[in-house]
């Protein structure tokens, strides 16, 4: 019958295998952090009808009269109380007088959108969440 030996660890396989799931655990959060997508919810206030968007980040997306950008999201890392954050800029293509100013440029929250308010005579937009 053969003798099962015991393994010891020593000094260096510990050191790699520590050094193995510490790379392992930088690199899910690395991935878990690459947001592409966000979905964001536009009341139109004449005809009370709205419409849900994906948009890309960093890419203008035109809907209606507006043109949307998305520049940065966030999820947040609280799970009881999730909350997503999006730097945006939003021009309104209706404006002749200087198509460089932006209606609506910062910071905007899923849970609280009357922090940074979006003030448009015609469109509401709403965060809804970011992936």
């Amino acid at each position: 019958m053969q003798s099962k030996k015991n393994i010891k660890l020593g000094k260096n396989n510990l050191i790699k295998f520590f050094c193995i799931i510490l790379l392992l655990f930088f690199n899910t959060i690395s991935f878990a952090s690459e947001i592409n997508v966000i979905e964001v919810k536009i009341l139109d206030k004449v005809s009370s009808k709205t419409s849900q968007l994906k948009l890309s980040i960093n890419e203008e997306t035109k809907f209606e009269n507006l043109i949307i950008k998305i520049l940065k999201c966030k999820n947040s890392e609280f799970d009881d109380n999730p909350e997503v954050t999006a730097y945006m800029q939003v021009q309104d293509i209706t404006l002749k007088n200087n198509d460089k100013v932006f209606v609506f440029n910062g910071w905007t929250f899923s849970s609280s959108p009357s922090i940074s308010l979006f003030d448009h005579p015609v469109y509401d937009i709403w965060l809804i969440k970011c992936y």
